[in-house]
């Protein structure tokens, strides 16, 4: 016990300043809204997919937002996959550290890694920035090495600074296809996708648990109405 604290007390100052200087935004997901979920798996199939695997995802999951095999097939498989299989990609780690510098990560959890509010703010937050190699920066993740693959979507951000205050702001220079709410709605779709993806048995496990909740306190008010009829001669 005292290796536990000693460790979680060198670490509490880490967790402290990992995001010192930027507030992140409530993610508005909604792991219930099977419409949104769906929207959200169509983005990440057709954004995110293309270099970012998600392996220990299968397309068939997808069941569970309201999915059949057919709209699956129709809408979310490009190539020769199936619906049975994982969501890997063609591209060669080698290749993407090159061409980006750091091999993307896989996804499949990233939203139990990150946290909602994390990935809303972050794919929310690309701005211009011509000293690094991509072109684009981060607020929440300063020279990450992603570019904004979804600036057609939101145009284009640069970066401001208040030299009174020295407060950061992003100013949208560029509009891009969609207004501001439609790409905040399209991120929120995104994130409420990788969530369910991270944890796609969570609403069922909670759907079980009160069951189980129900059941035992059933169970709770029969043995009590059983310990009165057992005792009530003795007292």
């Amino acid at each position: 016990m005292k290796k536990f604290l000693f460790a979680l007390a060198l670490l509490l100052p880490l967790l402290a300043t990992a995001n010192e200087g930027v507030k992140l935004d409530h993610a508005p997901i909604d792991p219930n809204n099977q419409a949104s979920l769906q929207r959200g798996a169509k983005t990440f199939v057709n954004y995110c997919l293309n270099c970012h695997s998600a392996a220990y995802m299968r397309y068939n999951r997808l069941q569970d937002i309201g999915l059949t095999d057919a709209q699956i097939k129709a809408n979310l498989l490009f190539a020769d996959q199936k619906v049975g299989d994982t969501m890997t990609v063609a591209m060669n780690k080698a290749d993407a550290k090159a061409w980006f510098g750091a091999t993307p990560p896989d996804l499949s959890v990233e939203a139990r890694a990150r946290g909602a509010d994390w990935l809303y703010s972050y794919l929310r937050s690309f701005y211009r920035d011509d000293t690094r190699p991509t072109g684009w920066n981060n607020l929440v993740f300063d020279k990450v090495a992603m570019p904004h693959v979804l600036w057609q979507l939101q145009g284009q951000q640069v970066l401001k600074v208040d030299e009174a205050t020295g407060e950061h702001a992003l100013v949208l220079e560029k509009k891009g296809t969609m207004s501001p709410a439609e790409y905040n709605q399209t991120v929120a779709d995104l994130v409420n996708y990788l969530v369910f993806m991270a944890e796609p048995f969570k609403q069922h496990d909670k759907q079980l648990g009160l069951l189980v909740l129900a059941f035992l306190g059933l169970l709770v008010l029969l043995t009590y109405y059983l310990k009165k009829e057992f005792w009530k001669d003795i007292h």
